[in-house]
């Protein structure tokens, strides 16, 4: 694939043109996330009375307990007082994805994973975390890791 940028002040709005031969996958995954909004997508959490800002390429994986949403970096638990589902929405252009009812992960912070005799999946974080995948996400989670992409097969 080859890529030209044409940077000029005579281009009064940015256009972007594909010439391929034929549609692919890998060019509805670039489309699509050209289409998405670009998001900062940092998350505030609070840390001992304190409010602190979350890189989300620092958190392994984002989960429920106890009436709690909690961030996971490394073995550091961050209270993120937002819905988990507001957290998927926020944090689903940076790599995550719904492991479970009650987990959301980063793909790109993923080391291996191991297939349990139930058919869900364990999964092993960089960090040295581990979390499982509910069978009802492990089709999406292998589609996602095998084409890089996120929730869009992007």
């Amino acid at each position: 694939m080859k890529v030209r940028i044409d940077i000029d002040a005579k281009h009064e709005e940015t256009i972007i043109t594909i010439q391929a031969k034929e549609w692919t996958e890998e060019l509805a995954a670039l489309v699509s996330k050209l289409q998405q909004p670009i998001s900062t997508g940092r998350l505030m959490g609070v840390e001992q009375d304190r409010t602190v800002l979350l890189d989300p390429m620092e958190i392994d994986y984002v989960y429920a307990e106890k009436r709690r949403v909690l961030a996971a970096l490394g073995s550091n638990r961050v209270e993120v007082r937002m819905k988990l589902y507001e957290v998927e929405t926020l944090l689903a252009p940076h790599g995550f994805m719904r492991f479970s009812k009650s987990v959301i992960g980063n793909i790109d912070r993923i080391e291996r994973f191991e297939l349990m005799f139930n058919g869900n999946l364990c999964v092993h974080f960089k960090s040295g975390n581990k979390e499982y995948v509910s069978r009802a996400y492990v089709a999406e989670l292998k589609k996602r890791l095998v084409l890089g992409g996120d929730k869009d097969g992007d």
